[in-house]
């Protein structure tokens, strides 16, 4: 009896470490399942979009609408009344918390809506709104970064606790390259009967080469099952359902060609545009470039004629120098002679005159003026004549002490 009775207890804790594996098994397949439905629904979206607009008709958004919300309500807490009892809480309750710190956030446009009464839509709008702005990442990787308020409304073993959390956020940040069109009016909002998952689109059984029988084989029995006298009309349905598949095939076929035949136009379209925004651009360029040589040239030219300027007025410079200083050597002689003297002062006056006289008549000077009339530098030349330099030698030498008696 003792053996029996620890036997029996063996047994029962052998049954309860089992129960436990295998709960533990099943919420690790069921989180596996649910990831893996995710990404693969994330690549038929994508791949429908480069042939036509998602919208809530879309079978591939409506499946992978479903799988998010179930990945968002998966061990979700329920709410706890009054009396103690759990009430079934809707992820939105969630989002709404943990999303708040998203800037420029819909969560009070949402909560504001008047046609969206219950949770469970207002959590359906919330995932619309958030595609077509391009944010359902960075909501979902917001709400995983506050880890104290997704404890709080989940329990341990949810998706949005464990490692697959992070692979959530990375896949559905692909989804902001697709434009989705959404009305927040129609039926797709109703959140009185839960998303359910479509799971044949991604179902894909590979037979072996080392099956004993074909799919051929096993269609002709299960169409000859029925009784002996068996006529091909017993295999009708397969081969109906066949023709209308290849039908569909032949048909999206047929779409993706006058896609391609439309994007093509537009591509030989934007080509012609392009180049011919090219050779506008190169005739300009063309313009461009001679016009700056043209301004080279001419900038060398003023140069040029500047510097010839510039030398012409230092030689003119130079001359009027030396007079100045003979002057001033012929006003310190006169002071120092006799008045007998004075005829031959008026005669080196008269001389210096004369030098001077020829000096401002030269043809040069007279071009040199003429050049400067249309030039800046000519106010150079204008503040030279001002100076003592460019004084009038007769003015300075005639003093009332030297005229002659």
């Amino acid at each position: 009896m003792a053996s029996r009775s620890l036997g029996g207890l063996s047994g029962s804790r052998g049954g309860g470490g089992g129960k436990k594996s295998l709960s533990a098994r099943n919420a690790a397949v069921e989180r596996r399942n649910l990831i893996t439905v995710c990404r693969f629904s994330v690549k038929t979206l994508i791949d429908r979009s480069c042939f036509e607009t998602i919208d809530d008709s879309s079978p591939e958004f409506n499946n992978f609408a479903a799988i998010l919300e179930q990945i968002l309500t998966h061990r979700l807490k329920g709410q706890v009344t009054w009396f103690g009892y759990e009430s079934p809480r809707s992820f939105w309750d969630y989002i709404r918390v943990a999303c708040r710190k998203v800037s420029q956030n819909c969560i009070c446009s949402i909560e504001n809506m008047e046609n969206v009464s219950s949770s469970r839509a207002k959590g359906r709008a919330w995932i619309r709104v958030a595609l077509m702005e391009k944010h359902l990442s960075e909501y979902i990787s917001t709400a995983l970064r506050d880890f104290k308020t997704t404890r709080r409304f989940y329990e341990d073993g949810a998706i949005v606790l464990g490692e697959e959390a992070n692979m959530l956020a990375g896949m559905l940040l692909g989804l902001n390259a697709i434009d989705f069109s959404f009305c927040l009016k129609g039926e797709g909002l109703d959140g009185n009967f839960p998303a359910v998952i479509d799971y044949t689109p991604y179902l894909k059984f590979t037979q072996s080469s080392d099956s004993i029988s074909s799919d051929e084989e096993e269609l002709r029995t299960l169409g000859s099952s029925g009784s002996e006298s068996s006529t091909p009309e017993n295999v009708g349905p397969p081969f109906i359902m066949d023709e209308n598949s290849w039908f569909n095939k032949c048909k999206r076929v047929k779409q993706k060609y006058q896609l391609t035949l439309e994007q093509k136009g537009y591509l030989e379209e934007l080509l012609r545009l392009r180049e011919n925004q090219l050779s506008e651009s190169v005739s300009q360029n063309k313009i461009l470039l001679q016009r700056i040589e043209d301004s080279d040239l001419a900038h060398k030219l003023e140069k040029e004629q500047l510097e010839y300027i510039i030398v012409e007025l230092q030689d003119q410079l130079k001359s009027y120098q030396s007079l100045d200083q003979l002057s001033a050597e012929v006003s310190l002689s006169q002071t120092s002679l006799d008045p007998g003297h004075s005829q031959e002062g008026d005669g080196k006056q008269d001389t210096l005159n004369s030098i001077s006289e020829g000096k401002e008549d030269t043809p040069s000077l007279l071009g040199l003026c003429g050049s400067l009339t249309s030039m800046a530098s000519y106010k150079s030349l204008t503040s030279l004549k001002s100076n003592d330099y460019l004084a009038s030698p007769t003015t300075e030498m005639t003093s009332p002490g030297l005229t002659p008696s």
